[in-house]
């Protein structure tokens, strides 16, 4: 019986919660040393894991960047993580650099869209269906079944959103920028949603960190309390819960 992967979801967001602007460049919004963090996340994690969106808009490769990193060959492992794709239309760029650089790629579609996506992509990832809607359960249980023991989710705001609401989130990584987007066509980091516990749930604060203008925030959103029990107050370095 396979496990299912431990879920760390990552964003970086403005201060009105927005994940890029409306512009068709990519807005930067975390510190360098906030995206060196987020290196390292890479590095630890067996997968990384985007939405069909995030793919369009962005073209991210989902590499390690830091050589020394990438020395977990090793220890027996991959140099680069295992890059996952959700999609439930299946509409994706062959053409893409994400499907021609390092780390095993897996897409996880719907049945209807099951043929195409293998016509298009089977020759640079295993296609996977999850039957008639795309099943997040069965999305983790066959990346479980694949030796995938950390998952690290770097967007969309719908998967953030779904995954939030069904409670398959074991950590969330908020990285929270000093800028202001101001659009309301600009993709935003949760849409509406029924979270578990409804409103007045708390998630657990894990851990503060300052990176440069950037501050992380380490949340357990299993976690949840109906009330605080208490204040955190951070320096400029870090503190944990």
């Amino acid at each position: 019986m396979s496990l299912q992967p431990y879920v760390v979801l990552s964003a970086a967001v403005s201060l009105d919660g927005r994940l890029d602007d409306a512009s068709p460049h990519r807005l930067v919004l975390s510190h360098p040393r906030d995206l060196d963090r987020v290196d390292e996340e890479r590095a630890a994690a067996d997968a990384i894991l985007i939405g069909a969106t995030t793919l369009r808009r962005d073209h991210p490769r989902l590499l390690v960047s830091d050589a020394a990193r990438r020395r977990r060959v090793a220890a027996g492992r991959p140099e680069h993580p295992a890059k996952v794709v959700v999609s439930g239309s299946g509409d994706l760029d062959p053409t893409l650099a994400f499907w021609h650089c390092g780390g095993e790629k897996l897409v996880f579609t719907v049945d209807a869209a099951l043929v195409r996506t293998r016509r298009e992509l089977g020759a640079f990832a295993t296609v996977t269906a999850t039957g008639s809607v795309l099943d997040w359960q069965a999305v983790l249980a066959g990346l479980g079944r694949h030796g995938v023991r950390r998952l690290l989710v770097e967007g969309g705001g719908t998967v953030h959103t779904q995954l939030l609401a069904l409670d398959l989130a074991d950590e969330l990584h908020l990285a929270v920028a000093p800028l202001l987007v101001g659009s309301a066509q600009a993709p935003r980091f949760l849409g509406d949603a029924s979270y578990p516990g409804g409103s007045t749930a708390r998630m657990r604060l894990l851990e503060t960190r300052v990176l440069g203008d950037t501050v992380l925030l380490r949340y357990a959103p299993r976690d949840r309390k109906g009330s605080p029990t208490h204040l955190i107050t951070t320096g400029d370095d870090h503190s944990s819960v």
